[in-house]
C-alpha cells in the first residue's frame, strides 16, 4: 500500500512538473515587437489618368506580441490619419475633408490576430498576416502578405496591400476633368526591437 501511494505521489509530482514546464515554455515563446517611428514608414499610392500620386502617413504608435509556436499575434499598428500628405496642399485638404474625414476619424490602424506560415528566429520569412484594418471608422477583416526579417534584437517587416476605399464607403475625389482610381495601394515598412515579454521574463526567473 505504501509503495502504491509513493508511486501515485511520484506520478502526481511528475505531472505537475510537466504542466509547469509546458506553461513556462509557452510563456517563454512570447515575443514583444516594438515599433520605432523613426524606422517605420506608411506610404500610399493613388493612380489617376495623368500621373500617380504618392504620399505618406506618420506612425502614431505600435507594439505587437507574437507567439511563434502558435502563430498568434496581438497588438496594433496605428497611423495618424491627419498626417497624410501627398505634396499638394490643395489635394491634401480635399483628401482630409472629403475622403478620410480625418478630423472625425483621426486614426488608421491594423490589429493582427494570426500569422499564417512559420517565422524563422533568424533571417527572412514570407508569411501572411490576418487581422482587422480600421479606416474611416469601420473595421475590415483582411489578410496581407508580409516579408519578415528577424536579426537578434531587431526585426523588420514589409507589407503591401490594396484598400478599395470607394467600395468601403469613402468618397472618390474624381472630378469631371480628373479621374482617379477607386483603390489605393498601401506599403508599410515597419522596424523596431525584439524584447522578451513580461510573462516570458517571469517564467525565466
Amino acid at each position: 500500500m505504501k509503495n502504491c501511494c509513493a508511486r501515485l505521489r511520484k506520478h502526481i509530482v511528475c505531472g505537475a512538473i510537466l504542466v509547469i514546464a509546458a506553461v513556462a515554455c509557452a510563456a517563454a515563446q512570447q515575443t514583444s515587437l516594438e515599433l520605432d517611428p523613426a524606422q517605420t514608414s506608411v506610404k500610399f499610392t493613388l493612380g489617376d489618368v495623368l500621373h500617380t500620386v504618392h504620399g505618406t502617413f506618420q506612425l502614431k504608435r505600435g507594439a505587437l506580441e507574437f507567439d511563434p509556436s502558435s502563430g498568434k499575434i496581438s497588438g496594433e499598428i496605428v497611423a495618424d490619419a491627419k498626417s497624410g500628405a501627398s505634396g499638394s496642399n490643395m489635394r491634401d485638404r480635399k483628401m482630409h475633408k472629403e475622403v478620410l474625414e480625418s478630423e472625425r476619424y483621426p486614426e488608421i490602424s491594423f490589429s493582427p490576430d494570426r500569422v499564417e506560415g512559420p517565422v524563422a528566429s533568424e533571417g527572412k520569412s514570407t508569411v501572411k498576416v490576418h487581422g482587422t484594418f480600421r479606416i474611416h471608422g469601420a473595421d475590415r477583416e483582411i489578410t496581407v502578405p508580409a516579408t519578415v526579417d528577424m536579426s537578434g534584437e531587431h526585426w523588420s517587416a514589409v507589407v503591401h496591400f490594396s484598400v478599395p476605399y470607394a467600395k468601403w464607403g469613402m468618397k472618390n475625389p474624381s472630378t469631371l476633368f480628373l479621374r482617379v482610381s477607386d483603390t489605393v495601394e498601401i506599403d508599410l515598412a515597419a522596424s523596431g526591437t525584439v524584447q522578451q515579454s513580461k510573462s516570458a521574463a517571469i517564467a525565466a526567473q
